[in-house]
């Protein structure tokens, strides 16, 4: 009976701190970040849709670059020498992760802010029931074949195609719930194009960077408020990033140099503000409008406001 129990455990203990894998699809975003502008961006995303009942989608930029950051880091921890990486480290494009809760398709919006020294997440959350048409169309886009759907989202008209091959009902973004994995979304003006390149199976998954896990920067549990908050918070961020740490830092402190790298600590602090405002400035043309003008056929508000009513 004593060994029965043991095992038990053993099994239990196991089952709990068993890894994470993904199936993981890669999607080329094509946009337009500024509205008066017809120059177009691209990015490689990815939805990894989990075996914990999960996806998560976010730019691939970061993670991308793990392996060559992780040579770079080990370099200088042998040396002993401090080295600016963000001369070599490519910026991502995107800052939000968007989660999925399966079988519900709950959503849940992600932001990185700083508080302090530290990163925190903060986020909203919502119930997203897209309003879809599903029409007789078919086409192969790329080894996929697929079929055509229809939809309003965020002021836009969207065209979908998805694949019943490919056995979730998940996609890009914020979208879900056709009887397929979304191959090919855009809206009607093209300001927004995601098409699926391919897919890989990851086994030890961490949603995180290598930069991020190393650094202690996955800016913990999130902070989730409702959507007007989130927005009115973030925005404050995003006008002064470094609003929380600035009070924090002595004249002596800003005048330190860095040991490895040009200039002091405060000429570091100016160049990542500046890297920070010339990010958020770079887009204007959201998917999204702003709160209390958004259209996504039903929305369910959840979360702590929407608790107390």
């Amino acid at each position: 009976m004593k060994n029965l129990f043991s095992i038990v455990l053993i099994a239990a203990f196991a089952i709990a701190n068993a890894q994470e894998t993904a199936n993981r699809f890669f999607y080329e975003l094509t946009y337009r970040p500024k509205q008066d502008s017809a120059k177009m961006e691209k990015v490689i995303t990815v939805l990894d849709i989990t075996d914990k009942n999960r996806s998560v989608y976010q730019d691939y930029t970061i993670i991308a670059q793990d392996s060559i950051m992780k040579v770079e880091i080990e370099a200088m921890q042998k040396a002993g020498i401090m080295k600016d990486l963000s001369k070599s480290l490519k910026q991502p494009k995107i800052s939000a992760r968007v989660y999925k809760t399966y079988p519900s398709m709950k959503i849940q919006f992600v932001e990185k802010i700083a508080s302090g020294f530290t990163p925190a997440n903060i986020g909203y959350s919502e119930d997203a029931k897209f309003n879809w048409k599903i029409l007789n169309d078919k086409q192969k886009i790329g080894e996929y074949n697929t079929q055509k759907a229809t939809t309003e989202f965020g002021g836009r008209k969207w065209t979908a195609w998805f694949s019943s091959d490919i056995p979730f009902q998940d996609g890009p973004y914020k979208f879900s719930g056709l009887p397929g994995l979304i191959v090919k979304i855009e809206d009607d003006a093209k300001n927004y194009s995601w098409v699926l390149q391919g897919n890989k199976k990851v086994k030890d998954y961490t949603e995180f960077s290598y930069i991020e896990n190393l650094m202690q920067a996955k800016g913990g549990k999130v902070n989730e408020l409702p959507r007007d908050k989130f927005e009115k918070k973030f925005g404050e961020f995003k006008k002064d990033p470094f609003a929380t740490i600035r009070p924090m830092m002595t004249q002596e402190m800003m005048s330190k140099s860095i040991p490895g790298m040009e200039g002091t600590i405060g000429d570091m602090m100016k160049k990542q503000e500046k890297q920070y405002k010339d990010f958020f400035n770079a887009t204007d043309n959201t998917i999204e409008p702003a709160y209390g003008k958004v259209i996504v056929g039903e929305v369910e508000k959840v979360g702590k406001e929407n608790d107390k009513k």
